[in-house]
């Protein structure tokens, strides 16, 4: 079984092996959307790369700090991700930790693992793995894996994909979550990385949309980040992926050069 799978050729990749953001990436690619190139580590990697009754023992204790110790001092199957970086270019990457629990219908977890962005260099992307291995065993995400999960769960699969260095990004979401309005959509746009909105770190353009497109509403602290065009070409995108998912989605996007790319979508668990 290889230690790293591409999109391309991860069509009907489980969630199992693919985790939820790289299993939504793959079956987004096999759609023909416009995906960053990139590949998983699949989550089985983590458990053979580690000690494994000894970090459930520590997970279940909520030993974190013992937990992330044993998982840091792992060793990555290296060769296998050095050639894909390579294969993929070997320039600046993204890798984002994949849980195979996260953005179920029940529970979204979102922002428990860490995202690591412009990552440069085989060692450095090897490191960043074992990095978003560890925060699976974070205070944080044992506290929410205890409450909405599995404290067993060693299923934490990991993305590296090409990093899109975008002049406009953000985030879209395919209904309202705050007026629980299906007929609604709500883009929030900044110029540069949408890391920063998804942190909130930064404060975006807000705009509240029909389902068209059109602007019904919005609050432009960025003296207006998106064109029409732009908002309408999402709004597309939105309908899209919620007949492909068969639900109302949190989609994070970037534009760089005129072109759309997904680089995230996420069942709305609000609703």
């Amino acid at each position: 079984m290889s230690d790293v799978v591409w999109f391309g050729e991860a069509a009907c990749l489980e969630v199992t092996r693919a985790g939820g953001k790289g299993a939504s990436l793959a079956a987004m690619t096999a759609a023909e959307l416009r995906v960053p190139a990139g590949f998983v580590v699949p989550a089985e990697v983590l458990e053979r790369s580690v000690d494994a009754a000894r970090l459930r023992e520590l997970a279940r204790a909520g030993d974190h700090d013992a937990a992330q110790a044993l998982v840091l001092s792992s060793e990555p199957p290296r060769d296998e991700i050095t050639a894909a970086y390579e294969r993929l270019g070997a320039g600046l990457v993204a890798i984002r930790s994949s849980a195979c629990a996260e953005d179920s219908d029940t529970a979204s977890y979102a922002g428990q693992q860490e995202t690591y962005l412009n990552v440069l260099g085989a060692a450095e992307v090897c490191r960043r793995v074992v990095d978003c291995w560890a925060s699976f065993f974070s205070e944080r995400a044992l506290f929410y894996r205890a409450k909405k999960g599995s404290l067993e769960d060693l299923r934490m699969a990991v993305v590296v994909q090409e990093m899109v260095e975008p002049e406009k990004s953000g985030v879209l979401f395919t209904v309202d979550p705050v007026q629980q309005r299906r007929d609604r959509m709500v883009v929030e746009a900044i110029f540069g990385l949408g890391e920063q909105v998804v942190s909130g770190h930064a404060t975006p353009d807000h705009y509240v949309l029909d389902r068209t497109g059109t602007t019904k509403r919005e609050h432009l602290v960025n003296g207006g980040v998106l064109e029409p065009e732009e908002l309408r070409a999402l709004a597309d995108l939105g309908r899209a992926l919620e007949a492909h998912f068969g639900g109302p989605q949190d989609v994070e996007w970037a534009i760089r050069g005129g072109e759309l790319y997904l680089l995230q979508s996420r069942p709305v668990t609000s609703l």
